[in-house]
């Protein structure tokens, strides 16, 4: 099996309504997004894919959370909260908790790998996804000592 890894870094804020202490107050990260994925075989090009498919396959979605507060739909305190610029994030399922935010990660990515979705550069160039490539998992770290991961 071959595997790749693409990384990203992103500035990210969230409330953990549910926490006991100040983490449920706001409060940000500097968060590493690790991309995993695999194949049994290389494509023309001998890659798993192209590291600049998955780049901009995920650009617009990581792009929605960089600088962005991330907070649950339940939270009262969300009702205080503007959308200014849609930089809130809302979580309908719970707690914007990093794990919550990789599994997200994982389910666009591996819908974009579904559907074989196609992506363009700017100056035209296109990119395909292999039908054999499979995302394994995302890791987010939240701090230089602590991550999840979701693995599907």
């Amino acid at each position: 099996m071959y595997r790749i890894c693409k990384a990203f870094t992103i500035e990210s804020g969230h409330m953990l309504s549910k926490h006991p202490e100040r983490c449920r107050y706001p409060h940000g990260h500097s968060r590493r997004i690790e991309l995993v994925l695999s194949s049994s075989t290389l494509d023309q090009n001998d890659m798993v894919c192209d590291f600049k498919w998955i780049k901009l396959s995920v650009k617009d979605f990581l792009d929605a959370y960089d600088h962005a507060l991330c907070v649950n739909a339940a939270d009262p305190i969300r009702e205080k909260l503007s959308a200014d610029a849609g930089r809130l994030v809302v979580f309908e399922e719970g707690d914007p908790t990093t794990e919550r935010i990789a599994k997200r990660v994982f389910d666009h990515l591996n819908a974009r790998i579904a559907t074989g979705a196609s992506v363009q550069t700017a100056n035209g160039v296109i990119y395909h996804i292999p039908p054999d490539v499979r995302i394994e998992r995302v890791r987010v770290s939240e701090t230089p000592t602590s991550w999840a991961e979701y693995e599907g």
